[in-house]
């Protein structure tokens, strides 16, 4: 399977992905109605968890974002990664943790986020996981998480959906901290 990325630096340009059911990449039409909606994501810090063949981070860095990392715990979906890293020559700007979410939100210390990608299984969510990703949150900042479609945004702690797309048997719900 390849993705392309869609738009920006390296819009065009085609991604690597494992050929299995491992990981669930967003599909293109989704993807572009993301970044769209989401706008200019020029010197963003991005956090792509679950981040699988790292195409959400992949296509903010092709956007301008200055840095993502990247949080995987898959050992094929982290090779990867690191292959569409180097192919882009995006080194500097990238960063790939090779562990569980839940295990890097424990050891992940004071980093700060202006965009949190969530992209978990479908078939396991992880709330308490995606909950606590809310504390590496920038107070303007923005998290997102690509659920199942048929249902409505998960409530997370910390945060309110400030807008739910639907895309077929996918979607896209929005977070922004409490105020």
């Amino acid at each position: 399977m390849r993705i392309r990325l869609i738009a920006g630096e390296f819009g065009g340009r085609f991604l690597d992905a494992p050929d299995t059911s491992r990981t669930h990449p967003m599909g293109e039409r989704m993807r572009s109605a993301l970044f769209n909606m989401l706008g200019d994501v020029s010197n963003f810090k991005v956090l792509d968890a679950f981040a699988g063949t790292g195409a959400l981070g992949l296509e903010a860095l092709s956007r301008g974002a200055a840095h993502t990392t990247f949080v995987e715990r898959d050992r094929i979906a982290q090779k990867v990664i690191t292959k569409n890293i180097e192919s882009l020559r995006v080194a500097d700007r990238a960063t790939l943790v090779k562990a569980p979410v839940a295990s890097w939100t424990e050891t992940a210390g004071e980093l700060s986020y202006d965009l949190i990608l969530v992209d978990p299984p479908y078939h396991d969510l992880q709330l308490s996981t995606v909950s606590r990703l809310v504390d590496y949150l920038q107070p303007k900042g923005l998290m997102i998480l690509s659920h199942p479609g048929r249902e409505s945004a998960p409530t997370v702690n910390g945060v309110v959906v400030v807008d739910n797309r639907s895309y077929g048997d996918a979607a896209l719900a929005f977070y922004r901290l409490v105020e």
